[in-house]
């Protein structure tokens, strides 16, 4: 991380590894801003984008262990919109040929990105054109973001296909408000971020906290590192949408990330707060539950059966939960996990995941949005990190269980 970080790489990085529950290392490196003259902090404020995601499926999980949402159901018996889905099966954007769909949307298909939603897949171009007419993601508030989406046509039927798009995961922010009553960022504040003292995770960031945004940067076409021209770094802290986005709206810090996932591992609780104590934690003993034991696990186990096979198309040897992905064969993946490992990348250059084995949880953060075709983008740091991270984690675990083999 110190040599990603050097001048000409990556502007800074946070990273926080926990095992056993307990923070083992938390470290800032490099700086967070463009001129490279203020020190990245711990409590840095990061874009986290599709790492969203996951928040978002466990909202949906929440109300679905209260009896309010049933994810076998069609999607249409809440958001009535979806009923009598149509599918592209041929033609032009000027005169597409369509046919019902063999099935409805239901929140599982949301949950698991097969509700056939364009996707930028071979064969989605129809489908793809007619839906940026209506532009979702131009929408005020995820009720505009559902009613523009619901216009356009499938691109599959729902169930036969992993898809990765945001699309699914707005509708399941929406579906939030929809059988909640609440707003989607009112729910997630009171339901997932106090009761696990996630204190600068949201939406937007408040103006006095606004110094610790990480700068996020991109290359440009002549290869060198410069600021992204969108509106979040222009303004940073800024609303990243127009609307509360469940797919990819959210800023965090390492220690709020890191305490959601520490409750996932943990099994819809933190078992120890005093684990924390690093991230300013007072508390001991465990947290709140927010989630039970059997939800997580569902969330943490491959949901891909219904394809062949049962994996996500950017990974072999990973399936996808609910809100990540699931790694199934570690020898198909190109960079170290175990068995059951969980987690999900943000398109800014930031990573997570949950190893149940090794009962770690390891985050990576970083703000860059990369542009791989170009020569001179700052290599992909993930699997050195992970690899580094476990062999560690391994090294300090190897004496204890060599003593207790002599037991």
């Amino acid at each position: 991380m110190t040599r990603a970080t050097h001048p000409g790489g990556y502007l800074g990085a946070v990273t926080l590894i926990l095992r056993d529950g307990r923070i083992v290392d938390f470290r800032a490196y490099g700086q967070r801003d463009f001129a490279r003259r203020a020190p990245m902090r711990r409590d840095a404020i990061f874009r986290i984008y599709s790492m969203s995601k996951t928040v978002t499926s466990a909202a949906v999980m929440q109300l679905a262990e209260r009896g309010l949402i049933d994810i076998e159901a069609p999607v249409e018996r809440y958001l009535p919109e979806f009923a009598d889905r149509q599918v592209v099966a041929g033609g032009s954007a000027d005169a597409p040929r369509l046919r019902p769909a063999r099935r409805a949307i239901t929140v599982r298909h949301l949950l698991t990105h097969t509700a056939g939603f364009a996707a930028g897949l071979p064969g989605d171009d129809v489908a793809t054109a007619l839906t940026r007419r209506d532009d979702p993601h131009a929408a005020d508030d995820l009720a505009g973001f559902v009613a523009r989406l619901a216009r356009a046509p499938l691109a599959a039927d729902p169930g036969t296909r992993f898809g990765y798009d945001g699309a699914a995961t707005e509708v399941l922010a929406r579906l939030v408000e929809v059988v909640s009553g609440q707003t989607f960022d009112a729910y997630l504040h009171e339901h997932l971020f106090l009761p696990l003292h996630m204190q600068d995770i949201g939406f937007a960031v408040p103006a006095d906290a606004r110094d610790r945004v990480a700068d996020l940067t991109t290359t440009g076409d002549d290869g060198r590192l410069r600021l992204d021209d969108g509106p979040s770094q222009r303004v940073p802290g800024a609303p990243l949408n127009a609307y509360t986005s469940g797919a990819g709206g959210l800023y965090s810090t390492a220690c709020d990330y890191a305490r959601f996932a520490q409750m996932l591992l943990d099994g819809g609780r933190i078992a120890d707060r005093s684990g924390f104590a690093g991230c300013g934690e007072r508390g001991a003993g465990p947290g709140p539950r927010v989630l039970r034991a059997d939800t997580v696990a569902t969330m943490l186990r491959n949901q891909l059966s219904m394809l062949d096979p049962p994996v996500h198309p950017f990974d072999r040897g990973e399936g996808f939960g609910f809100g990540g992905a699931v790694v199934i064969d570690p020898a198909k993946r190109a960079t170290p996990a175990s068995p059951g490992q969980f987690g999900w990348p943000g398109a800014a250059s930031t990573t997570y995941a949950i190893d149940p084995l090794r009962k770690t949880v390891a985050i990576a953060l970083l703000q860059h949005l990369p542009r791989r075709e170009i020569a001179g983008d700052p290599p992909r740091l993930s699997a050195d990190f992970y690899r580094l991270a476990y062999a560690a984690v391994d090294a300090a675990a190897a004496p204890s269980a060599a003593a207790g083999s002599t037991r």
